[in-house]
């Protein structure tokens, strides 16, 4: 058996965590994996928020620079890697599009999900599959008006103020709705 000096991959089992922890040692070849292993669906996030291309790219961009940055400050404990990653990314999504003014045009939510779906995401990991049905399950023990604010919120990057014009209820109300939905979500996914 022959013996090569190829250079071992990055990527281990346990993917963006253990990426991450390299990350905020300092190790530029476990953040060029990482961009690798995520940047397809940071990508659809910044791009959910934005609807433009291009600003969805230089959303990206700035997300990757804050995950070198920060990549120190993730805590396992209250997220996994990406939750945090996307978090990272869908608030620089909306810092920009704050910046871009009100004149956002917003899509329908089942738009913007076919869209994301039409991007040509990489395939999720079983991992994320399984997280992702159990956050579905979970999604559908709330009420429709409740999931659709959850949704607007997470996925469009809305705000309180435009959710409650967009419903019609006070804005005291809505976060109170979002915050109890959040609440029960959690509870059901740590069951």
């Amino acid at each position: 058996m022959t013996q090569t000096n190829a250079p071992q991959p990055v990527v281990d089992a346990r993917g963006p965590e253990l990426l991450l922890s390299r990350v905020a040692a300092g190790d530029r070849d476990a953040f060029q994996a990482l961009y690798r292993e995520t940047s397809a669906l940071l990508f659809g996030i910044c791009l959910s928020v934005l609807r433009d291309r291009a600003e969805a790219e230089d959303a990206l961009q700035e997300a990757y620079v804050a995950i070198w940055h920060k990549a120190a400050q993730f805590d396992r404990s209250r997220a996994t890697a990406i939750t945090w990653l996307g978090s990272i990314a869908r608030h620089r999504a909306i810092d920009r599009r704050r910046g871009a003014g009100s004149s956002a045009t917003w899509v329908a939510l089942d738009v913007i999900e076919q869209h994301a779906a039409d991007e040509g995401r990489a395939a999720p990991s079983p991992d994320d599959a399984q997280s992702a049905a159990r956050l579905d399950g979970c999604m559908s023990q709330l009420e429709p008006q409740r999931q659709r604010l959850i949704r607007a919120a997470f996925v469009e990057g809305a705000t309180y103020s435009e959710l409650a014009a967009r419903c019609g209820s006070p804005l005291g109300t809505v976060k109170s709705w979002i915050r109890r939905s959040l609440l029960q979500l959690r509870a059901c996914l740590e069951q």
